[in-house]
């Protein structure tokens, strides 16, 4: 296992930052924000909190959520045009410098398609290297379900883009940045994960990374220290 100062090392020299989204690059969780949007916020919340601690499949976790909302296009649209997602401190700027240094950055996500790429366009980061769960529409705009191919909407599924990604582009070093059971299981594939407090802690992720920080400043200052 790799000690601190070589996850440290493999960070000042990644070729690819893979980012999580909900409670990581943005202040709150997509899904719960849809819910309350939609009038079920609690129930939501609850599952979410499940999920997150590891104890049911990501994916049964999101279709009774998604089950239980049924957001039609039309509310998913005006969720983004009256709450747009609140960007963490320190995001833009590290984002900012990570583009600087040519080194590639990734939204993977089990949020959805039309809200993470929201993010992305404030971030230029280009929708090309957002991952995230597509959901369907009826004709009529009513919810259809959501696209179940996507590797986002596995347990798992994390890693897999990353498998993906280090294939297409042959990256050398790719490290996983994220608040979640999810983004911790990345890693392997992910050269290195980093656990992210700054929104909201999850015990388990907390006490089993090797690399924890509570905002972005930190990862600011190991890239200036080079």
């Amino acid at each position: 296992m790799a000690s601190l100062l070589e996850m440290k090392e493999v960070f000042r020299n990644a070729d690819a930052v893979c980012f999580d989204v909900d409670s990581t690059v943005i202040r709150e969780e997509g899904i719960d924000e849809l819910a309350k949007f939609c009038g079920v916020g609690d129930a939501v919340a609850e599952m979410t909190r499940r999920a997150m601690g590891g104890t049911v499949t990501f994916k049964a976790a999101l279709t009774a959520r998604l089950g239980l909302i049924r957001p039609s296009y039309e509310q998913v649209q005006k969720l983004i045009s009256d709450h747009p997602p609140q960007l963490t401190p320190g995001i833009r700027e590290l984002v900012n410098r990570l583009h600087q240094r040519g080194v590639q950055v990734f939204l993977i996500s089990g949020g959805f398609q039309s809200i993470v790429e929201h993010v992305a366009l404030q971030l230029n980061i280009p929708t090309a290297n957002v991952f995230a769960n597509r959901l369907k529409f009826y004709f009529n705009g009513e919810y259809a379900g959501f696209d179940e191919t996507q590797p986002t909407a596995e347990s798992g599924g994390k890693g897999k883009v990353i498998t993906h990604l280090k294939e297409q582009f042959h990256f050398k070093n790719v490290v996983m940045i994220g608040d979640g059971a999810t983004d911790m299981e990345a890693c392997p594939p992910a050269d290195c994960f980093i656990g992210f407090g700054g929104n909201v802690i999850r015990k388990q992720v907390k006490e089993k990374a090797k690399w924890y920080i509570t905002h972005f400043d930190e990862l600011l200052k190991e890239l200036e220290e080079r």
